[in-house]
C-alpha cells in the first residue's frame, strides 16, 4: 500500500506544474497572482468584525485538553526579517502564543521554498515526514492525495470543530475539497472579488475617433479599424505567454452559449477555446490578424516585455488581460500624459449569442489546506483543526494578515505596513503565507470602500476614485462561476497538463495562420488535440456530471 502510495504521489508531482496556480484578495494587496480561478455568490455577513483590539471568546474546557504539538507548513520566500527566520519570528511567535493560551496546542513551523513548494509537499507526503498541516493552489496533486488515501477524512472534525470556518469561509467550501461524502481539505477563503480577465480600452483615442464606448464585438471591430485608419497604433495589442489563456479567453468563450451545467462543467475555462461556437471567434481573431489589427509577432513575445512597454509607451489601443495587470503600465502611460484617467478604461463588450454578458470570476476558494493521515495521530487532527478554525475568525486573520500591530486608515481598511516596519519590528515580509484560512476581511465587500482605498493607496495618480467604480461595474457585468467538484478524471490526470499546454498553441496558431489556411489549420491543430486526450478528457467530464446528478 505505502509503495502504491508513494508511486502515485511521485506522479502527482510530474502532471501538476502547468496546472497550479496561487492567488489570494485582501484589500489592495496580493501576496500570490491567481490563475485561478471560482461558483458561488458572494454575500456580506454584516455581523464580521475585524477590529483588531478583538479578543477571541475564551474556549469551552473541552476545547483546551491536553497538551498536544502540531507542525504547520509555511512558505518561505527568503524575505525574512534580519536576525528571524520563516519558521521563528514576531509573527510566528504570537501565533504560537494564542494557540497555547487559548488551546494549549504548540505549534512548530515547517519552511517550504515557495518556488518549488509541491514538489518538496510531493516529497514529504511519499517519505512520511509531511508536516501536520500541508497546503496547494493545484487541484490534481489534492485530488492524488485525496483519492490514494494520504488525507485525513476532516468530515466530522469540521462539524465539530468548523464553526467559524463555516459561518466566515463558507463561500469557499464549495466541494471542491469533498470526495462523494467524505471532506479531504479545508479552502482558503479570498478577499475581494474578481473577474478572472478584464479587456481595457484607450478612451482618448475613442474620443479622437469621435466614438462612443463600444457595448458589443461589432462596435469593437469598428473602432479597431477606426485606429488602423487613423494611424494611432496597434489597435489590439497581445502577448504571447505560454501558460495562460487571458489574451484571448473571455472573446473566444463570448461566441459560445452555455445551456446548462453540464456543458459549462463539461468545458469549463480550460476546454471553452474547443467549445461549440469558439470557433467563430477563433476566425475572427484570424481576420483582424490579417487586416493588421492584433500584434503582428505576438507569439514571440512570450515574456510579455514588448506588450507591457508598447502599453506604457501608449502603442495600444486595445487589451484583454489578467484583470489588474496592466495597471503599473497605465500608471506610467497616464503619468505621460499628465492627468487621471487618460487613456485605458475597463470595458465588457464582448456580448453573447443572446446579448447578454458573461465574466467569469475567481471562485471563493483559493488553496486546499490539508491534514495529512500517515503523520498526524487523531490528537493532532483535532488540533490542527482547532488551528485553522482560530484563523478563519477574521478578528485573529487580520492580525496575521497585517500584523497584531495594525492600524486602520479613515476608511476602516487595515494599513499594509512598510517593509522597514516589518523589519524593524521582526515580522516577515509575506506575513499573508502565515494567514492561510481567510482573507475575506468586512471592507472587501464594499467596492466604494475599495475604490478610495484603491485611489488612497496609489504610488502614482494615475486613476480617479470613479475610475476605479467604473472598473468594478464593469467587472461585476454578467459576472459568471463555472461549476467545480473535487473530482479529477483518470483522463485528466494523464492528459490534462499535455493538452493545456497545445491548447494555447493552437490557438496562436490559428489566430496567425494565412487567411486562406485557416479551415485546414484549425482543423489540423484540432484534431491533434484529440489525438492527445482531449476528447477522452471532455467525454470523462460529461460522464462524471452525469453520475452525481
Amino acid at each position: 500500500m505505502k509503495k502504491k502510495l508513494l508511486a502515485t504521489l511521485l506522479s502527482a508531482a510530474m502532471v501538476v506544474g502547468a496546472m497550479t496556480g496561487c492567488g489570494s484578495s485582501s484589500g489592495t494587496t496580493t501576496a500570490d497572482t491567481t490563475t485561478t480561478t471560482d461558483n458561488a455568490t458572494q454575500t456580506t455577513d454584516a455581523t464580521q468584525t475585524t477590529d483588531a483590539t478583538a479578543t477571541t471568546e475564551a474556549p469551552a474546557e473541552d476545547l483546551k485538553g491536553d497538551e498536544v504539538d502540531i507542525t504547520v507548513m509555511v512558505w518561505d520566500r527568503g524575505n525574512a526579517a534580519p536576525n528571524t527566520t520563516t519558521e521563528d519570528n514576531a509573527l510566528t511567535q504570537w501565533i504560537q502564543q494564542q494557540m497555547k493560551d487559548l488551546y494549549n496546542i504548540n505549534v512548530s513551523y515547517v519552511s517550504v521554498p515557495r518556488s518549488e513548494s509541491d514538489d518538496k509537499v510531493n516529497i514529504m507526503m511519499s517519505g512520511g515526514t509531511a508536516p501536520n498541516i500541508v497546503m496547494t493552489y493545484s487541484q490534481d496533486l489534492f485530488y492524488n492525495y485525496a483519492s490514494s488515501g494520504a488525507l485525513t477524512d476532516l468530515s466530522e472534525l469540521y462539524k465539530q470543530y468548523g464553526s467559524n470556518i463555516e459561518q466566515y469561509c463558507g463561500e469557499a467550501q464549495t466541494g471542491i475539497a469533498d470526495l462523494g461524502d467524505q471532506k479531504f481539505a479545508v479552502m482558503k477563503q479570498r478577499g475581494t472579488e474578481n473577474a478572472r480577465h478584464t479587456a481595457y480600452i484607450r478612451k482618448d483615442w475613442l474620443d479622437q475617433l469621435g466614438m462612443e464606448v463600444p457595448k458589443t464585438k461589432e462596435e469593437l471591430g469598428k473602432y479597431l479599424y477606426a485606429v488602423k485608419d487613423a494611424g494611432l497604433g496597434t489597435p489590439w495589442g497581445m502577448s504571447g505567454r505560454a501558460d495562460t489563456e487571458k489574451m484571448y479567453l473571455n472573446f473566444l468563450g463570448s461566441y459560445v452559449d452555455i445551456p446548462d451545467d453540464k456543458f459549462a462543467y463539461t468545458y469549463a475555462e480550460a476546454y471553452m477555446a474547443v467549445a461549440p461556437g469558439a470557433k467563430d471567434g477563433l476566425k475572427q481573431l484570424n481576420t483582424w490578424y490579417n487586416d493588421g489589427l492584433i500584434t503582428q509577432d505576438f507569439p514571440t513575445d512570450t515574456d510579455e516585455s514588448v506588450f507591457l512597454a508598447d502599453v506604457a509607451n501608449g502603442k495600444i489601443g486595445f487589451v484583454l488581460d489578467d484583470t489588474t495587470h496592466i495597471w503599473d503600465s497605465t500608471a506610467v502611460l497616464n503619468t505621460t500624459l499628465g492627468a487621471e484617467d487618460a487613456s485605458f478604461i475597463p470595458v465588457q463588450c464582448f456580448d453573447l449569442p443572446d446579448g447578454s454578458y458573461r465574466t467569469p470570476y475567481e471562485y471563493r476558494y483559493a488553496m486546499f489546506v490539508m491534514i495529512p493521515q500517515e503523520t498526524t495521530s487523531d490528537e493532532q487532527a483535532v488540533a490542527c483543526m482547532k488551528y485553522l478554525n482560530w484563523l478563519a475568525d477574521p478578528a485573529n486573520a487580520v492580525q496575521v494578515r497585517y500584523t497584531p500591530d495594525l492600524t486602520y486608515n479613515e476608511l476602516g481598511v487595515a494599513v499594509e505596513p512598510s517593509t522597514a516596519d516589518k523589519e524593524a519590528k521582526g515580522y516577515p515580509g509575506t506575513c499573508d503565507d502565515l494567514c492561510i484560512m481567510n482573507l475575506n476581511f468586512d471592507w472587501v465587500n464594499n467596492y466604494d470602500t475599495m475604490s478610495e482605498s484603491n485611489y488612497q493607496t496609489q504610488e502614482q495618480d494615475w486613476a480617479s476614485v470613479d475610475w476605479y467604480k467604473n472598473y468594478y461595474t464593469v467587472c461585476q457585468t454578467g459576472k459568471y462561476r463555472f461549476p467545480v467538484y473535487g473530482y479529477v478524471s483518470d483522463e485528466q490526470a494523464t492528459y490534462g497538463t499535455d493538452i493545456k499546454n497545445k491548447m494555447l498553441s493552437f490557438v496562436y496558431t490559428c489566430i496567425c495562420a494565412p487567411a486562406d489556411q485557416f479551415e485546414s489549420v484549425y482543423e489540423s491543430g484540432y484534431q491533434e488535440l484529440v489525438n492527445s486526450g482531449l476528447q477522452k478528457i471532455l467525454d470523462s467530464r460529461a460522464a462524471y456530471y452525469d453520475s452525481i446528478n
